[in-house]
């Protein structure tokens, strides 16, 4: 199991919610590339950029973050947070993104985003399936829909997307561990998934326990930032993984 840090973008600066509130933002960090680099220092491969002006404005804004971090350091990026536009998705792929992170899109507008997979690979995308009480929410988890997780997934692992992270919203950034329950089930059902893990991760049992039931990756965020997770032992948890 890879663990994939996260970072969070308003207006340019690291930040962490509480439950995808927009009222309840912490700062952490006026400078996500130097956050970047503490974790490339690290060892860590892959980070999870998302730009929550983005998602909330329903187009990218905070594109300058993702070419600075994809330029200056050699992290495989993947990039979410308002990519509704084929303009907007020719602009992550060309700032360096190495995927781009799907949400609302695979909701609202479902012929666009087969297009998508049709001209770019499926290979090419990390589906956010953003969850509250088995539901998917859109919208910068703003929006409900009643569209069953499970459903979800099949649909779009049908249609050639490979690689899928799960946030249970009630979960996330409360450090009160992971939603195992919801991802034994999505595992049992799509055995083959490369299924990411996302939110309520507060230790390195946490990590632990997802690996345990067959999680591919686990994204992590407010546990790096509040110190209950340090950044150096990483590496050395994804190498015990990966033996």
């Amino acid at each position: 199991m890879e663990i994939i840090p996260a970072i969070d973008i308003i207006d340019g600066s690291c930040v962490r919610l509480t439950g995808g509130d927009y009222s309840q933002k912490k700062i952490y960090h006026t400078d996500p590339l130097e956050v970047a680099k503490s974790f490339e220092d690290a060892g860590i491969r892959r980070l999870h950029l998302v730009d929550l002006d983005g998602a909330k404005a329903g187009a990218v804004k905070n594109w300058k973050v993702l070419e600075n971090i994809c330029s200056q350091t050699d992290l495989s990026v993947d990039f979410g947070g308002g990519v509704k536009a084929a303009s907007d998705l020719e602009k992550v792929f060309a700032a360096g993104a190495d995927f781009a992170t799907i949400g609302s899109l695979a909701v609202k507008n479902e012929n666009e985003f087969v297009s998508w997979i049709e001209k770019y690979g499926g290979d090419k995308f990390l589906l956010g399936a953003d969850v509250k009480e088995e539901m998917i929410a859109i919208g910068g988890w703003l929006e409900s829909t009643n569209i069953r997780v499970l459903d979800f997934i099949e649909t779009w692992t049908a249609r050639g997307i490979t690689q899928i992270f799960c946030t249970d919203i009630s979960k996330d950034g409360k450090l009160e561990g992971p939603s195992l329950e919801l991802y034994k089930m999505i595992i049992a059902r799509f055995p083959t998934l490369n299924f990411i893990a996302s939110g309520g991760v507060s230790s390195f049992q946490d990590l632990a326990d997802l690996a345990a039931i067959g999680c591919k990756g686990a994204i992590v965020g407010k546990a790096i930032y509040e110190g209950r997770i340090d950044i150096a032992s990483l590496s050395d948890f994804n190498q015990q993984q990966t033996r």
